[in-house]
């Protein structure tokens, strides 16, 4: 039960921290011995016990049944649909390459080169995309997704909910510089009254509050059970919403001082997002960026008792329509010839927020990066930036490249922290050599 605990909290939360991520030392099958279609998950009428995956249990996050889960979501977790509306999907150019499976590179603190195509295995990837100057250059699907299929994205939801809200503070309808209570007086008295909107978009809060997925008294273990994502106890009293839970949260040092990922600070943006707008958050993904962009697949987003959407984590989305949205940020806020996100909004994302500020966190494998506006910011030659999600997924924007790549994946290891070894190289060596490529 302790492992089935950890696998659900950190998928359901935030990466943690190099610092504070041991290296995970259990030996589990690869991907193919744990490829879920080969291993019969939820195959019959009812399924046999020892095929059958239920969310009461946490089965449902278990390694290796969270392989098939990823790609079902909503067979565990109440939804709201974000609808892409009755026009035709936009057209995704396609000039597929023979020549990426081979692209090699070392992983970090490694000293054995890998293939690209290894890397995909070693970090059970259940979907990949490589775009290059807007064309699908490389596409492959893996387990339990199909073309067609929808995954749970996690913390690359975040990146969603950043860039509506960093939309909305562009149309002057949000103030970055003024205080959350402004908007939402009912978190007047929590941690967030005096925090301003654009403290809580870089998570520079001062908050009392805990991510220690191992430890069943963690603040992170309130914030899931008032969300129902885990199961409560019949003798449970606390909140019963995401709402109310964040009025409980307490002030701890000063706002601004430094970066620190929790993820309650997201589903204040995402308050803050249907408070301003006068939407739900899964109306306004779809008004804003499945309708306008001509989205393949209606998406949906995991919702609490009173409708809210998961902001920090519930997006489940087509591995195509990913594409579309990260192309789209490469593009500076344009797609299929349609502005989409202000120019502005997506060069500030771009630009990042302070890596002195985001240092104090500890992520070892991320020297130099900031965070802003909920992306991850590399600040590195390329000028690339990310959406994270745990369990390795990642929509990952090389503007020098003129490339996007987006995964889904089910691995083993939740946190980023261990699977950032194998995946920002490969992500890197894919970049180089469609330079290259292009300049002979």
């Amino acid at each position: 039960m302790k492992r089935l605990l950890t696998f659900l909290l950190a998928a359901a939360i935030a990466p943690a921290s190099a610092a504070a991520q041991a290296p995970d030392q259990t030996a589990y099958p690869d991907a193919q011995a744990s490829d879920p279609v080969a291993m019969g998950w939820m195959v019959g009428a009812p399924p046999p016990p020892e095929r059958l995956i239920q969310r009461d249990d946490m089965s449902f996050m278990s390694f290796p049944q969270l392989r098939w889960s990823f790609s079902h979501w909503r067979h565990f977790m109440p939804t709201a649909e974000i609808s892409r509306g009755d026009e035709a999907a936009s057209v995704l150019p396609r000039r597929l390459r023979d020549d990426l499976d081979e692209v090699r590179f070392t992983p970090l603190g490694g000293d054995a080169p890998m293939t690209w195509a290894q890397s995909l295995d070693a970090n059970y990837t259940d979907g990949v995309i490589v775009m290059h100057r807007g064309e699908i250059v490389y596409e492959r699907y893996f387990g339990a997704l199909t073309p067609n299929g929808q995954h749970i994205v996690h913390s690359v939801s975040k990146s969603f909910t950043g860039t509506a809200a960093a939309m909305l503070i562009a149309e002057g309808k949000l103030d970055r510089d003024a205080p959350v209570a402004r908007y939402i007086p009912e978190l007047a008295d929590s941690a967030f009254g005096d925090a301003t909107v654009g403290q809580v978009m870089d998570m520079t809060t001062g908050l009392a509050y805990s991510e220690v997925y191992t430890d069943p008294n963690s603040d992170v273990i309130a914030f899931l059970r008032a969300g129902g994502t885990v199961p409560r106890a019949a003798d449970y009293d606390g909140p019963r919403t995401t709402f109310d839970y964040l009025r409980t949260l307490t002030k701890a040092g000063e706002h601004g001082q430094a970066f620190a990922y929790k993820s309650v600070n997201t589903e204040v943006l995402g308050w803050l997002v249907a408070r301003v707008s006068g939407q739900t958050l899964a109306q306004v993904f779809s008004e804003r960026f499945w309708k306008p962009m001509g989205m393949e697949r209606d998406a949906y987003i995991q919702v609490d008792s009173s409708g809210a959407g998961f902001a920090a984590g519930g997006l489940n989305m087509q591995l195509r329509d990913l594409g579309r949205f990260c192309e789209m940020m490469r593009n500076e806020g344009v797609f299929n010839g349609r502005r989409i996100v202000p120019s502005a909004v997506v060069r500030d994302i771009a630009t990042g927020a302070s890596p002195t500020a985001f240092a104090s966190a500890g992520y070892a494998t991320l020297p130099g990066w900031s965070y802003h506006n909920q992306w991850w910011v590399s600040h590195n030659d390329h000028g690339a930036y990310m959406a994270r999600g745990v369990h390795g997924q990642a929509c990952y924007v090389d503007p020098k490249a003129e490339m996007t790549i987006v995964r889904f994946a089910s691995s083993p290891l939740a946190s980023n922290a261990l699977l950032d070894p194998l995946s920002l190289p490969a992500y890197q060596a894919i970049a180089e050599h469609l330079i290259a490529a292009a300049q002979d």
